[in-house]
């Protein structure tokens, strides 16, 4: 079994899926209403199972009301991920921070050196 993460960013590798995740960023859409942008490259059974993988992962919700099949995000998913990638956000920020420290004893070193040089 896969655990959630991995089902999410399976699901997030798709540029299909994440132009409906897209789509849904916007509100609340049926199925049908997310098939329109993909009828002329696609079959209604192929955006259907892309909704499903989006469903597996937690992505977003489907819920039945009449004919209708309102999908909307599940924020909750987009919680993890995020969660999971603060601590690729710091690790970077950390990095770029020393890099930023690094370049300027190097700037100041090369001025001292032209300034030592005019004298």
């Amino acid at each position: 079994m896969q655990d959630n993460l991995s089902q999410t960013f399976a699901a997030l590798a798709d540029p299909t899926r994440r132009a409906m995740l897209s789509q849904l960023s916007r509100g609340d859409a049926n199925v049908s209403d997310l098939a329109k942008p993909f009828l002329e490259k696609m079959s209604l059974p192929a955006i259907t199972k892309h909704l499903q993988v989006l469903e597996k992962a937690r992505l977003i919700t489907k819920t039945r009301e009449a004919q209708w099949r309102p999908c909307k995000l599940n924020s909750d998913a987009f919680k993890d991920v995020a969660d999971w990638m603060e601590q690729y956000r710091m690790f970077w920020e950390e990095s770029f921070d020393r890099l930023d420290a690094y370049l300027k004893t190097v700037t100041a070193k090369k001025k001292g050196k032209k300034n030592g040089r005019k004298k």
